[in-house]
């Protein structure tokens, strides 16, 4: 009896299902490419028909506006509102369907723009960010080892911190599908990638960076960006420089081979970039910014989409040094968690414990924007 019953069940549900689709709007197609007109702008050969994939969402970002699919034989078009869903079917070459749906989401940069502010609340229990000397054996070598005062030449720190950027991005490649090695430190990292002609993730490459710049006294610290959806787990990691000529923080990506600027050519910080994407004031990614020398790293892509998704929130080492994440048993590293006032990360314990091979890592939580942005 139960077996009929859910077999009756099954039944009901795909017929239901298929009659529900029966209505639905019909487009033509003889070829998979299909166009968009979305926001005024046509974007060629933005979506690919696949019938195998039920339903197949297109997610837009612009509210209240017109969209429209253009086949190679048909088109339709939806008044697309921020609550609305628009389900229609794509007959491809008279036999195959493929049931598609538009759905608006809200923009990477519109929820950053809802991230509400930092405070000025004291911490006290949280200890200032510390930097290694280049004095340090391990620096010293491994800034011999790779020549890194020829590669960061003699000009002005900006010059030289740039300079550095570009040689990790050309010397090591971005491998974002892969984890780095088990010993995570620049010597280590750079000596295995030749040798095995790997790469590294973003925060492999922002690591080894960060030792190159201590090695040379430059204060710098990476730093990991973080989304605001907690079942998000893609962030990505960049470094944050001390320009001493400048007095000032300065953003440096390895990954992307990008700093950013305001219109005047000043370079701009982290905390700075984030403070206007949200106002909508002028940025400037560097023209030679790129991804694996495969593409230029586009302001609207990088910037608007990637990185304002991964500007929610931060986290960041104590401790800059040398080494700093090989797990080694009885070992502790310390980071500090920014969050804007109003998160809900935030309102969790604000010290946090983990392990992972016989390495403890403690987080302290804050929304004081100055004490994680101090100067050195």
């Amino acid at each position: 009896m139960s077996i009929k019953f859910n077999l009756l069940a099954i039944l009901l549900f795909l017929f239901s299902f298929t009659s529900a689709q029966n209505n639905l709007p019909l487009i033509y197609a003889n070829s998979t490419s299909v166009d968009i007109l979305e926001g005024g702008k046509i974007k060629k050969e933005a979506w690919t028909i696949s019938p195998d994939i039920k339903p197949d969402i297109y997610i837009t970002e612009i509210s209240n506006n017109k969209i429209t699919f253009y086949t190679d034989i048909d088109s339709i078009s939806f008044n697309v509102s921020t609550n609305g869903v628009y389900d229609f079917i794509i007959v491809l070459n008279h036999k195959d369907s493929a049931y598609t749906k538009i759905k608006y989401h809200d923009s990477n940069l519109a929820v950053l723009k809802t991230s509400g502010s930092y405070s000025n609340k004291s911490y006290p229990s949280i200890p200032p960010f510390s930097y290694l000397d280049s004095s340090d054996n391990n620096l010293k070598s491994l800034r011999k080892a790779f020549n890194l005062d020829s590669i960061a030449g003699t000009g002005n720190d900006a010059n030289r911190i740039i300079n550095l950027m570009h040689w990790i991005h050309y010397l090591v490649p971005h491998d974002g599908q892969h984890d780095n090695p088990v010993i995570r430190n620049a010597m280590s990292m750079i000596n295995e990638c030749k040798a095995g002609n790997r790469g590294l993730n973003c925060r492999g490459l922002a690591t080894v960076l960060n030792e190159c710049y201590l090695s040379l006294g430059i204060k710098s610290r990476f730093v990991t960006c973080m989304p605001k959806d907690t079942n998000d787990t893609e962030c990505h990691v960049i470094n944050m420089v001390f320009a001493n000529d400048l007095n000032k923080w300065i953003w440096i990506d390895p990954t992307n081979d990008a700093y950013i600027m305001n219109e005047n050519g000043d370079l701009l910080s982290i905390q700075e970039v984030r403070e206007r994407l949200i106002s909508g004031k002028t940025l400037i990614v560097n023209p030679d910014a790129n991804w694996n020398r495969r593409g230029t790293a586009v302001k609207e892509e990088y910037l608007f989409n990637y990185m304002a998704k991964n500007l929610f929130w931060f986290d960041c080492p104590i401790n800059s040094k040398y080494d700093t994440e090989t797990r080694a048993e009885g070992k502790k590293i310390n980071y500090i968690r920014l969050f804007p006032e109003d998160c809900l990360i935030q309102k969790k314990p604000l010290q946090e414990t983990l392990a992972d091979k016989g390495t403890t890592f403690y987080s302290y939580k804050t929304t004081n924007a100055d004490l994680f942005w101090a100067k050195p």
